[in-house]
């Protein structure tokens, strides 16, 4: 019988909030066990119930999706954004991912929600709204 995720979640988040552990090593036990128990399908799963899991620790991690590097100051307006939404919130680690598709603006994916302000989902809700008036008129 296998372990189910949800046991194993709190046993992988717990190991990565302690201080000291070896993330290569602890990422390739994973791996391992993954591979050994034939559940490799599971890997996102697995890592989004960790990361949920190290959030209710209080341990936010936010992925910024923009076309460019983002300035300390708008790292910052993230934060602050993140410190909102998580009032028991003890660190916050922003991941970076640069998509060249983003023209412009940023969109932040946290565990269980994602905020659109990129330029591409502004256009498409302006477009969406003058849509929804030409249609009642």
């Amino acid at each position: 019988m296998k372990t189910p995720r949800s046991h194993i979640a709190p046993v992988l988040a717990g190991l990565t909030l302690k201080s000291g552990v070896n993330a290569q090593q602890l990422s390739q036990e994973i791996a391992a066990y993954l591979l050994d128990e034939n559940r490799t399908g599971e890997l996102d799963s697995l890592l989004r119930d960790v990361v949920a899991y190290r959030a209710d620790k209080g341990v936010v991690e936010v992925t910024a999706v923009a076309a460019h590097e983002l300035p300390d100051s708008v790292k910052l307006d993230i934060e602050k954004l993140v410190r909102e939404q998580f009032k028991d919130v003890k660190q916050i680690i922003i991941n970076q991912r640069i998509d060249a598709s983003v023209v412009g603006g940023v969109r932040l994916e946290l565990v269980d929600q994602q905020l659109d302000m990129t330029v591409r989902n502004k256009l498409n809700r302006f477009k969406e709204l003058t849509t929804v008036e030409r249609t009642a008129a």
